[in-house]
Formats: structure tokens, sequence, C-alpha cells
């Protein structure tokens, strides 16, 4: 049996996990997110990876895998791209989906897999944000309204007002004017969630994703947008086949999943031996922050 950890170090939360992995029998033992807002990241690092080791009560690990922004974590293992973690954290979620939608603090990801979690096709968003989890909370904020709030606010929109889907900026100023307007809360939102998946359709289609999507990242959870994603999908008049969005409770933790069980791909095949990390190994803040 092979124990690993992943760690997905994004723009505003740290994500980890640990995994057990034999033959072909993966089980999540643990599983901790934090939020970075102003503390430092080695110090955010240090927090969720200890929580995740306590929770599944070990003293030492076979691999420490890292992905997103993690490549200078002292004491990990080895580093995983974003894009092979999260399609193989999404298999390991839904083995029945055949693409993921990451959908991130700064960036929507479309990327198409097999059977194995192998990456055939993908496609990112531009450089604006306006299809980024930062966005949508920027918008949240103003409209003085929670994260965990803005799900169930979309899904009771009766007359969505559409929205900007070109740029972050032009979408903010019409935010404003429909608050000016009068425009209820649950049509704004809705409206901007028809406006992300208007675009997150059009990356499913550029990779010609089939069959089940699995939405991952900081965003998949949110109910009213996975369902303005399947009413998008569902309108999209150049599609020949069915495609069906899905999110999952623990979609959040599809990159640190997907970097644990890579983690232990490797170390099968390196014929790694001893522990990569003990529990009286140094943190990040103790010894290698400077």
């Amino acid at each position: 049996m092979t124990i690993t950890a992943g760690l997905d170090i994004g723009s505003g939360s740290v994500k980890a996990v640990v995994m057990s992995v034999e033959g072909d029998k993966e089980k999540l033992l643990s599983h901790v997110v934090a939020r970075i807002r102003k503390r430092t990241v080695p110090a955010v690092v240090d927090e969720v990876f200890s929580a995740a080791v306590e929770a599944a009560g070990l003293e030492s690990l076979d691999y420490v895998a890292t992905t997103g922004e993690g490549e200078d974590v002292p004491f990990a293992t080895g580093h995983f791209y974003g894009m092979t973690t999260h399609a193989r954290g999404g298999l390991f979620l839904d083995p029945q989906a055949r693409a993921v939608l990451d959908v991130g603090a700064l960036h929507g990801r479309a990327v198409l897999i097999d059977e194995r979690g192998k990456v055939l096709n993908y496609k990112m968003t531009s450089q604006c944000a306006s299809g980024s989890g930062q966005f949508l909370e920027n918008i949240a904020r103003y409209l003085g309204v929670s994260q965990a709030e803005i799900g169930d606010l979309s899904l009771s929109a009766d007359d969505p007002e559409q929205c900007s889907s070109i740029c972050a900026v032009l979408a903010e100023t019409d935010v404003i004017n429909m608050v000016s307007r009068g425009i209820s809360t649950p049509n704004i939102l809705r409206g901007i969630h028809d406006s992300m998946a208007g675009r997150f359709a059009r990356l499913l289609r550029s990779v010609h994703a089939d069959g089940v999507v699995l939405v991952t990242g900081g965003l998949a959870t949110d109910a009213g947008l996975i369902a303005a994603l399947q009413h998008a999908l569902d309108q999209d008049t150049r599609r020949t086949s069915k495609l069906t969005a899905k999110g999952h409770s623990l979609s959040i933790f599809a990159g640190a999943i997907g970097a644990a069980l890579w983690g232990a791909y490797r170390h099968s095949k390196l014929d790694l031996g001893g522990a990569a990390w003990t529990k009286n190994a140094p943190t990040w803040t103790s010894q290698y922050a400077h």
C-alpha cells in the first residue's frame, strides 16, 4: 500500500488530501481546505497539510505531491501540472466523467479526458476575469451576499438580467446599473451565471466534450452555476451530442486528489524506498521560509 498526500495551492485557497492506493483500490483518507486571505502561503500550506495528516492518523507518507502554485513547497517529493491533476481527480470523483471543467479563482479550463484520466484536449478562458471565481466573489461582495448564498439565490431568479460576457469591468458596471434600476439580487446573480455558463459551454464545445462533465475548482459547489451551465449546454444548437454537467461535494479537492494519485503512480514506477515525509520533519515556515 502506498500512502500519499496531495497539495493544491491556488490563488485563493490551499487544499490538502491524504490517500491510500493499493492496486486499483484508491481511498481518500482525509481532506482539508483553508483560504489564504491575508496570511502567507507557507503558513496556510503548513496548516492544511498538518491537519490533513493528523486527520488521517499517520506518522509518515510515501510521497508528497503538489499542484497549482506549489512548485516551491520544499518538503514536496514532486510537482504535477494542474490540468493533469484535475483530470485524474475528476475521474476519481466521478468515473463516468469524460470532461472536467475547472473553474478557479482566476480562470476557467475545459479538459477532455478518457476513461483512464488521460488528457486528450484542453482549452482555457482568456485573461479576462469575467469567467472566474474571483470575479463572482467580487460581485457577491458588492451585492452584500456570501458565497454560500449565491447558488440558492441564483436558482430562485424569475427574470434573469443579461450581463456582459466580454469583460469583467463591463460586467461590474452592468451590475452597478442593475442595482440602481432595482433589479433583484437573484436575477442579477443568475444573469452573471448565465454569462459565465455561456463562456464555459463554448470552451467545452471547443474541446469536443461528450457525456458527463464534472465541474471542479472553487465554484464546483455553486448549484446556480451548475444549473446555468446545464441550460447553456442544452441550448447549444451547434452541439449534436448530449452533455451532462455535474458537481460533487468534494470537487474543490479534485486537483489535490489527482496530485496524490499521480504521486502514488510515480512512486510505484520509480520504486522509491523509505518515507518521503515523517511527522518530525520541519515545516515550511519553520525552516524554509525566508
